[in-house]
């Protein structure tokens, strides 16, 4: 009967079926959507502030739909079983960042920075374009492990010698540019706590000593990534940079959760977490000074001073209600310098509403979600967890800042991936993306692999022959043993 099944699946459809789309027609037409949807909001948000059209709406649109095919091109030459979702949706939230921004510098037009927002994002393309052409298997980064976290910590050193900005040590400013190191260091610790938890897996898994309900990992084998997550994070408080050393350590709990399957240490990275907070937030000024405007965001009000950002930001969300002012009438410019980075969900809030943040957050979760998928579908350790890490990093982003500008944990001076003003985020968040599409077309190569290997296997095993070849020595289909597992 399996046999039997088996041929009908291989069967080519009748002549007259229509045969599904290509996920690659699938994603250039969601392509058109997005660049459609951005031109869109760029046309009415010029139109709603100064009365006519935004000068150069040509431009951006050819650039905009330019951008788009020849990151669409790429991956259908060189990643053609990728997921058609993860390049749209980049290219949607990019594309809405723009218009949220040249909105802003309407209202500001000293401090015009759409324009080079879009240079960024330019760049940020190209690369990802780099990444996908170039990096044809993603097992190659393993061999560069240890070269990554070196690049990372220096990459996170560097600011030290700059001088502080807004009471941060996280900018290189040089020849009238800058940029934040620490947000490529992301990506490079992603990539070695990947290697090296994939590489110790067994041995994390099932071996330490058990208190109470609790394993303890072997310290030989802990030892080294917790040495390098200490130093990390150690690095990040010396700057200031409380966000991203959060981010770090729930990068660092995630994987390791992945990689040893524990839920013990989901508790353990909260309480760790918890303690860190309440330290940093109590003996260090900058960060007790933001944890002071969290408890009472309207306390400038009543010393009579004015609202403070954070309090700006809560005016925005109410004023948008569920459907918003509209784009062009909102007030969230009011917020000041942060309103185009740390607060431009603010923005997003008053002019598009409840409904809009809500769709914005869709977008995060469904892009988060395909990493996800891409992970779970990969047969490599390696990849499985470099999926997990680079998805994480994007998830908690986007908690940490949208729960800052809404009062539900302190603000911590992050970049919302894609839609805020930030070169560095937005190129960093391009690369991310392009592994997400090499990891996802690996995937798919798999799992057609996988479903060839067991419709091949059951077909012999119903005709009888080859039986225990099909399943191996000890009654487990090769299919599900995990990658070098001998037979039991």
């Amino acid at each position: 009967m399996t046999a039997l099944t088996a041929k009908v699946v291989d069967r080519p459809p009748p002549p007259g079926a229509s045969r599904p789309p290509s996920p690659r027609a699938i994603e250039l037409a969601l392509l058109t959507g997005a660049v459609l949807v951005s031109v869109l909001g760029h046309l009415y948000a010029g139109l709603a502030t100064t009365g006519h059209l935004p000068p150069g709406s040509g431009r951006y649109a050819a650039g905009l739909a330019g951008a788009a095919l020849f990151a669409h091109l790429a991956v259908r030459l060189r990643a053609p079983s990728a997921d058609p979702l993860v390049l749209p949706i980049a290219v949607l939230l990019n594309g809405l960042g723009l218009v949220l921004i040249r909105r802003l510098d309407l209202t500001t037009p000293g401090h015009a920075t759409a324009d080079t927002q879009l240079l960024w994002s330019a760049l940020g393309v190209v690369l990802f374009v780099v990444v996908v052409a170039v990096l044809r298997d993603h097992r190659v980064l393993q061999r560069y492990a240890y070269l990554s976290v070196t690049a990372a910590l220096v990459l996170m050193l560097v600011p030290v010698c700059f001088p502080a900005v807004n009471g941060a040590h996280i900018w290189v400013r040089f020849a009238g540019l800058s940029f934040q190191p620490g947000e490529f260091a992301k990506i490079l610790l992603a990539v070695f706590f990947a290697t090296y938890l994939a590489a110790n897996r067994t041995a994390l898994a099932l071996t330490g000593r058990r208190i109470w309900k609790l394993r303890l990992l072997p310290g030989r084998v802990l030892a080294p990534i917790l040495a390098i997550w200490l130093l990390s994070v150690g690095v990040l408080v010396l700057e200031r940079d409380l966000g991203t050393s959060l981010l770090f350590f729930g990068l660092f709990v995630i994987m390791l959760f992945s990689a040893t399957g524990r839920i013990g240490w989901i508790a353990v990275g909260l309480l760790l977490a918890g303690l860190g907070a309440y330290a940093v937030g109590t003996f260090e000024p900058h960060v007790h000074g933001r944890v002071e405007d969290w408890l009472n965001p309207f306390a400038s009000i009543e010393r009579g001073q004015g609202p403070g950002q954070l309090a700006q930001s809560l005016f925005a969300f109410g004023a948008g209600g569920v459907l918003g002012t509209g784009l062009g009438h909102g007030r969230s410019f009011l917020i000041g310098f942060a309103a185009k980075s740390d607060f431009i969900l603010a923005t997003a809030g008053e002019e598009l509403g409840l409904a809009g943040v809500s769709a914005l957050l869709a977008l995060y979760a469904l892009l988060v979600a395909r990493g996800f998928r891409a992970g779970l579908a990969l047969r490599d350790p390696f990849g499985r967890l470099l999926a997990t890490g680079l998805a994480s990093i994007l998830a908690l982003q986007v908690f940490v800042i949208a729960g800052g500008v809404t009062g539900l944990i302190p603000l911590t001076g992050m970049a919302m991936p894609f839609l805020a003003q930030g070169g560095s985020s937005v190129v960093t968040n391009w690369i991310i993306v392009a592994l997400l599409v090499r990891l996802g077309d690996s995937a798919a190569r798999d799992s057609a692999g996988r479903d060839s290997s067991a419709r091949d296997g059951s077909a012999r095993d119903d005709s009888g022959r080859h039986g225990a070849d099909a399943h191996g020595p000890d009654g487990v289909p090769p299919t599900l043993r995990l990658p070098g597992e001998a037979p039991r």
